[in-house]
């Protein structure tokens, strides 16, 4: 397994990777909707534009092989502090990859890109979710909706 930053030759297999898990992701997060699908090659030139810009950073998680098995997104990027999301491919889930590639993109977020504080928030329902926050080290620090679902809010600080 390996995290890399999101570049313009991963476009075609993200696509893939989202196309492919589109249900499973849906069952416990907002759905993208059909523009996402549908738009995704100028989504991917416009996602690349902010990673330039520095007020997002998106990853991809790579299976021996290449083949695209998660993603892990620091995004809002401002005042040493950034949202963190993730995703992990349906055939690969409940192998501790999620709580690796946060633990990966924590250690990031502090070394390369030198931010203090990462915030989450998951459905009360991803129990999933909120375990690889847990184990990486957040805590609640309230309650939202995602979706109109209830949710919890979550802040880490990271060490130096």
């Amino acid at each position: 397994m390996q995290l890399q930053q999101l570049g313009a030759r991963h476009r075609d297999a993200v696509l893939d990777f989202e196309t492919v898990n589109r249900d499973y992701f849906a069952a416990t997060v907002p759905d993208r909707g059909d523009d996402f699908f549908t738009d995704y090659p100028a989504r991917h030139t416009a996602l690349l534009a902010l990673q330039e810009a520095g007020t997002d950073r998106f990853h991809v998680l790579t299976a021996d092989d290449g083949t695209i098995i998660g993603r892990v997104n620091l995004t809002h990027i401002s005042g040493g502090e950034a949202e963190i999301g993730y995703r992990i491919a349906r055939d690969f889930a409940g192998r501790g990859l999620a709580t690796e590639a946060v633990r990966q993109a924590c250690h990031l977020a502090r070394s390369a890109y030198g931010l203090e504080r990462l915030h989450a928030a998951t459905t009360t329902d991803n129990h999933g979710s909120r375990t690889v926050l847990l184990r990486n080290g957040f805590t609640v620090v309230g309650e939202t909706t995602l979706g109109g679902r209830p949710a919890h809010l979550f802040t880490r600080e990271l060490e130096p």
